[in-house]
């Protein structure tokens, strides 16, 4: 069983919505770990994540980057909208905002809106801003007195899987990292990361997949720890089984993947 909470997180320019899972049973103070959703935002998939989490005995916390005006926006609906017109774009479109905001120029009225929420979240300077924030949720997570502030650690997926990375970046206390099939972080910030990384990929997703060994190459380059594992068969989004591309196999054992990993790095937890 878990314990849930609504908190606002301050982040310096703004507050962000937040669900906050906790383990039923506490003895001592817990690891904690960041939950970072998907494009779609903190959507109840990721609550019961974070739940999922609280079951095993850690204290998890998914913010919901998107509080405000990207939560009306990135809806599931206008998400699908967004995915149609993306599929007439050129492939490389989404790694490039201002051929983003080029292309939503020339799309319906009704999905211009969309396109250029698409490009604000892609690009460096606002993913730099959502780093930010994320470091003030992991500060938030240490100071909650059911956490043991020496042993913290982040997973995201999707975007959220590049965001877990970024904050690894900007977070030297972040122990560890989890990128479920995220974009690589930039490559001139690796040397800063400390945390120990693992990635989670689909075998059938080359344009995030296909991008792994410069981020491996990059981390062997700075002396810092990074493991990967590739799902054969498995598509974007593998893990999230309300999504179509659910893949239960690859999903199961990334599951116990990752709870190992966290397991050695964040050391170990009191299960409720």
């Amino acid at each position: 069983m878990a314990d849930a909470e609504h908190p606002r997180i301050p982040t310096g320019e703004r507050e962000l919505d937040a669900y906050l899972a906790l383990p039923s049973k506490r003895a001592r103070r817990a690891p904690g770990v960041i939950v970072i959703h998907e494009i779609f935002g903190l959507d109840p998939h990721f609550e019961d994540i974070a739940r999922r989490f609280a079951r095993e005995g850690y204290v998890a916390l998914a913010p919901n980057l998107f509080t405000g005006e990207l939560r009306r926006l990135l809806t599931p609906a206008n998400i699908g909208l967004a995915m149609q017109a993306f599929a007439q774009a050129p492939p490389d479109l989404r790694r490039d905002p201002s051929k983003i905001a080029a292309f939503a120029a020339t799309q319906p009225p009704e999905v211009r809106p969309i396109l250029e929420a698409f490009g604000r979240v892609s690009s460096p300077p606002v993913q730099a801003g959502f780093a930010r924030d994320l470091l003030a949720c992991a500060k938030f997570l240490r100071a909650r007195p059911e956490v043991d502030p020496a042993r913290t650690g982040a997973v995201g997926f999707c975007f959220g899987g590049a965001m877990s990375a970024r904050l690894a970046t900007v977070d030297p206390e972040l122990r560890a990292a989890v990128v479920f099939y995220g974009q690589n972080p930039p490559l001139e910030e690796v040397p800063k990361i400390q945390a120990a990384v693992l990635g989670l990929y689909g075998g059938e997703d080359p344009g995030i997949t296909g991008q792994v060994p410069q981020f491996e190459e990059a981390m062997a380059r700075a002396g810092r720890s990074f493991r990967h594992h590739v799902y054969p068969g498995a598509r974007h989004a593998f893990f999230n089984d309300t999504r179509p591309n659910h893949h239960a196999d690859s999903a199961k054992d990334a599951w116990t993947r990752m709870l190992g990993f966290f397991g050695e790095t964040l050391g170990p937890v009191e299960r409720p």
